[in-house]
């Protein structure tokens, strides 16, 4: 038993999002989800290669096909998405101020091999070259209490503020409804714009975003909101505690952010 397991409380909680557990009437059944999850959570956390995976799990590769295949079918993307749901139909999720925040995640040598290096290679698979080198950026969005609600990626050297609208956007939470949306988004001077400020003006939703020093200063800006933005500082630190998410091993940045929203995925398990 590994202590990146999951607890009975975790696994409940997924466990009705998962595909039914019957037997094959043809070829082998499949192995049992828990483990294979157990096995999953052991590489995020540990960050090693999906050979060095324990015998405890079974055959690496039985494990790494679960991944892949949940990851084509979008199976993982779903259950970030109704656990979100679900905890804020449990209340669970603070609209009165959300942060967002990007970080730049070094990625090792393996991450560039699923095609020949190239810029359009690289964009497509969010690589680029920052002054942290070879990188991906990783974008966050949480709520006030750090509530993973989107993430996204992009090539290290993009600018915060590029992504910002795709960040809100790919939020499972629809903010079509004037009731749906934050009160407030906060965000560092990289985020200070006039199409920022102005599209979340068109819908009605205050920016904590501090003017740049050639900009025009805000005397009413809410000093104290804004220092409560550290909470997706802190969100990013917590998640950079599982080494697949520190460093970027994946060839692929789809499989890069499965394993950030598996994290955030256990948080809410345990959590609500």
């Amino acid at each position: 038993m590994s202590r990146h397991d999951l607890t009975d409380r975790e696994f409940n909680a997924i466990r009705p999002f998962l595909p039914a557990q019957k037997k094959k009437s043809v070829g082998r059944p499949w192995k049992d989800h828990r483990v294979m999850i157990n096995g999953i959570l052991w590489i995020l956390s540990t960050g090693s290669p999906w050979r060095d995976l324990p015998d405890e799990f079974g055959k690496w590769q039985t494990v790494y096909g679960r991944f892949r295949r949940w990851r084509l079918e979008g199976l993982w993307q779903r259950i970030f998405a109704k656990l979100l749901r679900h905890v804020d139909n449990a209340g669970g999720i603070d609209r009165s101020l959300w942060c967002a925040d990007g970080t730049v995640i070094r990625a090792h040598r393996c991450a560039s091999g699923e095609n020949t290096q190239s810029t359009e290679n690289d964009a497509k698979n969010a690589l680029g070259r920052s002054q942290g080198g070879y990188s991906t950026k990783l974008h966050v969005l949480t709520d006030r209490i750090g509530n993973l609600l989107s993430v996204t990626a992009t090539p290290g050297q993009s600018h915060e503020s590029k992504e910002f609208t795709n960040l809100i956007e790919q939020c499972p939470m629809s903010l079509h409804r004037k009731a749906s949306r934050p009160a407030a988004i906060a965000g560092d001077k990289g985020y200070s714009s006039g199409s920022i400020r102005q599209w979340l003006a068109d819908r009605n939703i205050r920016d904590v975003i501090p003017t740049k020093s050639n900009e025009k200063r805000n005397p009413r800006f809410p000093k104290q909101l804004y220092k409560q933005r550290s909470i997706v500082e802190c969100t990013i630190g917590w998640l950079k505690e599982s080494r697949r998410i520190a460093t970027r091993y994946d060839k692929l940045v789809e499989s890069y952010l499965i394993f950030v929203k598996l994290a955030a995925i256990r948080w809410m398990a345990n959590a609500y």
